[in-house]
């Protein structure tokens, strides 16, 4: 019977991850809709294994005999998945300690760390409360009105708890990687992190500067921070973001909301729905 749970969550997921996420719906919708497709399955797998472990190897359920393969397989998931989650906060600290290392400057009358490479750099660092970290080369390459824009940026990603929240996200992927899709719909999540990032800024700063602080910067490469969230980005998903910068049209605000309410409501009750058939097990 346990087999048959864990066989569930795989089910439901597959069916989620071949879900259509049409990249025509404005942005906000996409953002729910990934968020969901790609968090949802491995939730599913966690509270189906934590509900198999807190019923134990023996009894029956729903008349049929439990036994230790799903009780195995459960313990094995909640293992390593604890396991590879303590792995990305010792990363995380671990950059957090780097950064602590580097000297602090005011830009802007923001606070930040200066790191020291003719690269062009800017990026929270950290997990709950990230610091920004911005190179020699950026403050060497950008003017004032230019680095503003790309301080506006990185507020945004500050004010979204982006560190964290991708920390998260980023433990959830790798849990499932061997689903369909997990890998695409990753790069269209990190695409949507940067157009909700790029939008709030651009309601700080004129779009047009912030596109073309982002045609000097992109391309530069990326410190090796796992934690890190930058406004440098891949050159694949440029166009992308200057599109949406240009646009007029930024999205619509009403409809994410409706769909965030869907995706809580549903996304939720399945969730929870091993834990709720705990009761049927004696």
């Amino acid at each position: 019977m346990h087999q048959l749970m864990v066989g569930g969550p795989i089910a439901a997921a597959l069916v989620l991850r071949y879900l259509t996420l049409p990249r025509t719906l404005p942005w906000p919708q996409r953002w729910v809709a990934t968020v969901g497709a790609l968090t949802l399955p491995p939730l599913l797998l966690l509270t189906t294994a934590m509900a198999i472990v807190l019923m134990g190897p023996a009894g029956q359920m729903a008349g049929m005999t439990v036994g230790f393969g799903g009780y195995g397989l459960s313990v094995a998931i909640l293992t390593g998945g604890g396991f590879v989650f303590l792995v990305l906060l010792w990363l995380g600290w671990r950059s957090q300690q780097q950064v602590q290392t580097y000297p602090e400057i005011q830009i802007q009358n923001h606070p930040a760390r200066l790191l020291k490479t003719p690269l062009c750099f800017a990026g929270q660092v950290g997990l709950w409360r990230p610091q920004l970290v911005v190179s020699q080369g950026l403050l060497d390459t950008l003017n004032e009105e230019q680095l503003g824009a790309v301080l506006a940026h990185e507020q945004a990603h500050a004010y979204y708890g982006d560190t964290f929240w991708f920390l998260v996200w980023g433990w959830l992927r790798r849990l499932t990687a061997w689903l369909p899709r997990t890998g695409q719909l990753w790069q269209e999540l990190l695409l949507l992190r940067e157009l909700r990032a790029d939008h709030w800024a651009a309601t700080q700063v004129d779009p047009l500067t912030l596109a073309e602080s982002l045609l000097l910067v992109v391309r530069s490469p990326l410190p090796p921070f796992p934690t890190a969230v930058a406004f440098n980005d891949q050159p694949h998903r440029l166009e992308d973001r200057i599109n949406a910068l240009l646009a007029t049209d930024q999205g619509d605000g009403q409809g994410a909301k409706q769909e965030r309410d869907r995706w809580l409501l549903w996304g939720g009750l399945l969730i929870l729905l091993p834990l709720l058939l705990m009761p049927l097990h004696q």
